[in-house]
């Protein structure tokens, strides 16, 4: 009896499907992918272990520069608290701004740096030239301490959400302008906050320690 002869078939895989999915998958991940804007103020922080990274959602940050002026940011994510906080500067201080001077502080990236007697024009600039602008710093000393009006605006924007109030210092910073912005959350009511350093030493096995392990495999 004759043996019965199997038809060979090609082992070849149609990649097709795959290929759509890898590409879908891809497109998810780029779209999706938000990149932290940068520093509109060149801060060099002090160097600190620490186990624990800075928490990223309702953010509102103080930053001191080498030269002692201070600046006021209140996270992207939050643009319906910016519009809140500049409505309030503006009602409080009759400061007549427009509707295009408000969208600028609510803007990505913004932050301000002048007092509020200078407010309005800075909020005309373009983005381009406040890239080179030379601000002088909010004030804070005692007798004049404007900080204390901004961190008043943000605490009753941000009502009913818990705020992450956090500070960041340049390492050549003197204890007065540190002083001035602790005064300016006194009169808040303010006791809680964050300083932002640049950690080293960072013990292994730490939330901190994996979230930077998940930024290098990013890089």
């Amino acid at each position: 009896m004759p043996k019965v002869k199997l038809p060979r078939k090609s082992t070849s895989v149609d990649m097709t499907a795959m290929c759509d999915v890898a590409f879908l998958l891809l497109s998810f991940f780029i779209l999706t992918t938000k990149f932290k804007s940068e520093d509109g103020v060149a801060v060099v922080t002090p160097k600190s272990v620490s186990t624990k990274p800075a928490e990223a959602k309702n953010v509102v940050e103080i930053l001191m520069d080498k030269d002692g002026k201070v600046y006021f940011s209140v996270g992207d994510d939050n643009i319906s608290q910016k519009q809140d906080i500049i409505d309030m500067i503006d009602q409080g201080k009759n400061l007549g701004l427009s509707a295009k001077e408000k969208a600028a502080f609510a803007k990505a990236g913004s932050y301000v740096g002048v007092p509020f007697s200078m407010l309005k024009s800075y909020l005309q600039l373009t983005p381009e030239q406040v890239k080179t602008y030379k601000a002088p710093g909010i004030p804070i000393d005692t007798a004049n301490n404007e900080l204390s009006m901004w961190m008043n605006a943000a605490t009753r924007a941000f009502s009913g959400k818990t705020m992450t109030l956090l500070v960041k210092g340049d390492n050549s910073a003197k204890y007065p302008t540190f002083k001035g912005v602790i005064d300016a959350f006194k009169k808040n009511e303010i006791f809680k906050f964050s300083m932002v350093t640049d950690p080293e030493g960072v013990p292994e096995g730490t939330a901190l320690a994996a979230k930077r392990a998940a930024g290098k495999k990013e890089e």
